[in-house]
């Protein structure tokens, strides 16, 4: 079993964590085709890698955001939901504001505050945000999923309780 972490935008995140929760791929994903070519592309990219016993964690849309991007992000999410579910691959969404609470204890860090937050945790540092996003993705999904005895802080375990209690999207 393996533990997928997936950052969705023009530059993906892509981590996945093996069994014992260690790094066995990280990645930034894209693509330089244009759209809907580039979406194609890298969903692509992103399901090569994935095995159907992964457990897999997707972050949700980003519903406030504004800017020229945003029709790609909906677009891009939705076309890898698409390719997950013909394909047969379960997964699970993690708001945004989920990701940053599980690094930061806070649901409302900006990117720049949650790169000390996660080095500092787990030991993890990239130059993307998107992979570390990916990282804190991969993360939520093995505390998830794993029985392993881990010392979780009060945000963390509500997080994962209300995670719990979603449906995973077979």
């Amino acid at each position: 079993m393996r533990f997928v972490g997936i950052d969705l935008s023009t530059k993906t995140g892509l981590v996945i964590l093996d069994k014992s929760g260690q790094v066995a791929h990280e990645e930034e994903i894209t693509s330089n085709k244009t759209d809907p070519l580039r979406m194609i592309e890298i969903v692509s990219k992103v399901t090569k890698h994935l095995n159907k016993e992964d457990v897999i964690a997707i972050e949700g849309f980003s519903y406030g955001s504004r800017g020229r991007g945003i029709s790609f992000q909906f677009g891009l999410g939705h076309a890898l939901r698409i390719a997950l579910y013909r394909q047969g691959y379960d997964y699970l969404i993690v708001t945004p504001g989920q990701v940053k609470k599980y690094a930061t204890g806070k649901g409302n860090s900006s990117k720049d505050n949650m790169i000390l937050p996660i080095y500092k945790k787990w030991g993890f540092e990239h130059d993307s945000d998107n992979v570390r996003d990916a990282y804190v993705l991969a993360k939520i999904a093995f505390d998830l999923k794993t029985d392993k005895e881990i010392e979780l802080k009060k945000y963390e375990s509500e997080i994962l309780r209300d995670l719990q209690k979603n449906e995973v999207i077979k």
